[in-house]
C-alpha cells in the first residue's frame, strides 16, 4: 500500500482555498496536515474539500492559529490539543489561553499529529518561553506513539530551523528566534523521544527550504528557511520511499508563504 502524507502551513485556509483545492487535485495526498487555518473549526470549507473525496477534522477558534487533518483514508482516535498543553498568558490577559495548535488522528495505517508550534516572537519574550514549554509538552505527548510499532509522525510548522544549513544566511538571524540553541535543543529532545527528521529533497536549488517571506523578493532570490518538518518514528522512517518540498506551490499570486512537504510511504 502506498500512502502519501503531506504538511502545509496554509496561512489562511479561506484566502488560499483555490490553491488548496488545486493542490489536492494535482498532488493527491492521502493525508494532509494543515496549519495556520486562521478560521474557526465551523468555518472550515468542509464541503469544498469533501467534493474532492476528502474528509476533514479541524481545530480552530477564530482569526489566529488553527490546525487540521484532511484525509481520504479515514479517521480514528482524533485528539485535539496536546495532553497537558500549556497556554499562553498575554500581557493584558488574566488567564492563559490554550491555543488550537495541535490535532492528531489515525488515518489508515498511519497515526499523525499536525502541529503549529508557537513562533516565539523575540528571544526573552514571554512567547519565547511559551514556545519552549510547548515543545517540551509535545515531546512528552508523543513519546508513547513514537515508541510503538505503528508508523507515526509529527508534521507541521515547527518555527525552528534545525541546523545552520536550514536558513539562507545565518548572519541575518543573529539574535533572532528560530535558530537559537534553546529552540534547537528542544528539537533534539523531540528526536531523543524516538523520532527522526525526514529530510526532503528540493525540487530546485540545493536546500529544501519550506518558507520564504513575502517581502524583499525572498522567494525568487531563494532566501528561505526549512521550518516545516516531518518527524517520524522508525516504522515511519523505514517506509519512506520519497520526500520532497513542493516548491511549485509557492509560485504565483495568492499563495501561502510556506509550501507543502510531501512524504511517500510503502506500507
Amino acid at each position: 500500500m502506498t500512502v502519501r502524507i503531506a504538511t502545509w502551513n496554509i496561512n489562511s485556509v479561506t484566502a488560499r482555498l483555490p490553491k488548496l483545492l488545486e493542490w489536492l487535485e494535482s498532488a493527491k495526498p492521502d493525508v494532509l496536515c494543515l496549519q495556520e487555518l486562521k478560521c474557526a473549526a465551523d468555518a472550515f470549507p468542509y464541503e469544498e474539500v469533501r467534493a474532492l473525496g476528502y474528509e476533514t477534522e479541524a481545530h480552530g477558534t477564530g482569526r489566529w492559529n488553527g490546525v487540521a487533518i484532511v484525509s481520504r483514508i479515514g479517521f480514528e482516535d482524533v485528539v485535539r490539543d496536546l495532553p497537558e498543553q500549556p497556554g499562553y498568558l498575554a500581557d493584558d490577559a488574566m488567564l492563559p489561553v490554550i491555543e488550537p495548535r495541535a490535532i492528531a488522528a489515525t488515518c489508515g495505517p498511519v497515526r499523525v499529529w499536525s502541529v503549529y508550534v508557537p513562533n516565539g516572537r523575540e528571544v526573552g519574550h514571554a512567547h519565547f518561553r511559551y514556545k519552549l514549554d510547548w515543545l517540551t509538552t509535545l515531546r512528552d505527548s508523543v513519546r508513547a506513539d513514537a515508541a510503538g510499532e505503528r508508523p507515526f509522525a509529527v508534521l507541521g510548522d515547527f518555527n525552528v530551523a534545525p541546523t545552520d544549513e536550514d536558513v539562507y544566511d545565518l548572519a541575518d538571524f543573529v539574535g533572532a528566534t528560530h535558530v537559537t540553541p534553546l529552540e534547537r535543543a528542544a528539537l533534539a529532545e523531540l528526536r531523543e523521544a524516538g523520532l527522526a527528521d525526514v529530510m526532503p529533497r528540493p525540487l530546485k536549488y540545493d536546500r529544501p527550504y519550506t518558507y520564504w517571506d513575502y517581502r524583499q523578493l525572498a522567494f525568487p532570490k531563494n532566501r528561505g528557511m526549512r521550518i516545516d518538518l516531518v518527524y517520524g518514528n522508525p516504522a515511519f522512517q523505514g517506509a519512506v520511499t520519497d520526500a520532497y518540498v513542493d516548491r511549485e506551490a509557492r509560485k504565483g499570486k495568492g499563495t501561502s508563504d510556506h509550501t507543502p512537504v510531501v512524504v511517500d510511504l510503502d506500507l
